[in-house]
């Protein structure tokens, strides 16, 4: 293996060939079509599970069955695609965190991610039965290290491995909005931080816990780099979206290529937290002041101020993947302008690994 070369990512007894995890896309970027796809290359394919359920429909009266059917589905369908290591993203902010987190288990789905809150009891649900691997995405060591301790103390368990996201990510961010710019919060700070903060688990424990970059790596080179600083594998979701397999509709696609570098913006969530987005009319109306009248289904995010918010996150993400773009918006990391194609998974794992070996022969 030479130094060109990306490395394997081992997460306990599951080895990707690549270290390139896809990141999970809500609502129903990322679904089998897109995890089979980047699993069968190599690397690991994640289903979101946010509000699944609202892109059937049944779902305005049976949100929760409509979520958790959908979920099964789609992790048996990515099953029936691959061989390759398939995860789900499921966020710790969700209402029915608990029966996502039991539905995948219950598919033996490889391994879970979990972010958007810290998922201090995450592996309570694995009852000694079940093998997925627990991943949480954190956005400080100080989170990582919050984690650890809660789950050995209660649990006697470690993380698998660890995702760090920078504030460069798309979609709901773990930062507050002045951080975002602040270099100080910046990935190639909190990654090294990280890093050390894990190792300090690692050597006590004698169980290796792979430290995997996300936020705002698009190219092979910004793999290279991240890689430098102390990650074992890399986590991205925008480069994804324009590809064939991408389960998002050409219309949402086409607004990443379409975009310039100041489309992509920061905008004020109901549910409390910022996110990147790429802009359009409905973010406009929304900056503005203006309402988008809705009809809650069901209060599928915890810390979503439902009855006073403008407009519904969950409604507005689904419109986008169907395309009616009128009524919704694209979630977008800070590379998304970047896009000027639609390419197939094969080829964009080929071009990262292009870029790697460029990167690192020039060092």
């Amino acid at each position: 293996m030479s130094i060109s070369s990306l490395k394997e990512l081992k997460i306990g007894n599951l080895t990707a060939r690549l270290p390139i995890i896809q990141g999970g896309m809500g609502v129903g970027i990322s679904l089998s079509g897109l995890a089979s796809a980047v699993a069968n290359e190599g690397g690991v394919g994640v289903i979101a599970a946010a509000g699944l359920g609202m892109l059937d429909y049944d779902f305005s009266t049976k949100f929760l069955e409509a979520n958790i059917s959908r979920l099964r589905s789609e992790i048996r369908k990515a099953r029936e695609k691959t061989k390759g290591i398939i995860g789900v993203n499921i966020m710790v902010a969700l209402t029915n965190y608990a029966e996502f987190v039991k539905a995948a288990l219950e598919e033996g789905i490889d391994i879970i991610f979990s972010g958007a809150g810290l998922p201090l009891s995450l592996p309570q649900y694995l009852e000694g039965k079940y093998e997925t691997k627990l991943i949480p995405i954190v956005s400080s060591a100080r989170a990582a290290s919050v984690i650890c301790r809660k789950w050995l103390d209660k649990y006697s368990y470690l993380p698998d491995a660890i995702v760090v996201e920078g504030p460069k990510a798309g979609g709901h961010l773990g930062f507050k909005e002045e951080q975002i710019f602040d270099p100080e919060y910046s990935l190639e700070k909190i990654l090294p931080e990280v890093v050390k903060e894990i190792k300090t688990f690692e050597d006590k424990s004698g169980k290796k816990i792979p430290v995997i970059a996300a936020g705002g790596i698009y190219s092979g080179e910004d793999i290279y780099n991240v890689m430098k600083l102390g990650a074992s594998g890399v986590q991205m979701a925008t480069r994804f979206v324009t590809t064939e397999e991408c389960d998002a509709s050409m219309d949402f696609k086409k607004t990443y290529i379409d975009s310039k570098k100041d489309d992509v913006s920061i905008i004020k969530s109901p549910v409390g937290m910022p996110g990147r987005a790429i802009r359009n009319r409905f973010t406009e109306d929304i900056s503005k002041g203006a309402n988008k009248p809705y009809k809650c289904p069901y209060h599928c995010i915890v810390t979503c101020d439902y009855k006073n918010s403008p407009y519904c996150i969950a409604l507005a993400l689904t419109n986008a993947q169907k395309g009616k773009l009128e009524h919704g918006f694209a979630f977008a990391g800070v590379n998304a302008y970047k896009a000027d194609k639609i390419i197939s998974v094969k080829e964009l794992m080929k071009t990262l690994q292009e870029e790697y070996a460029e990167a690192a022969s020039h060092q």
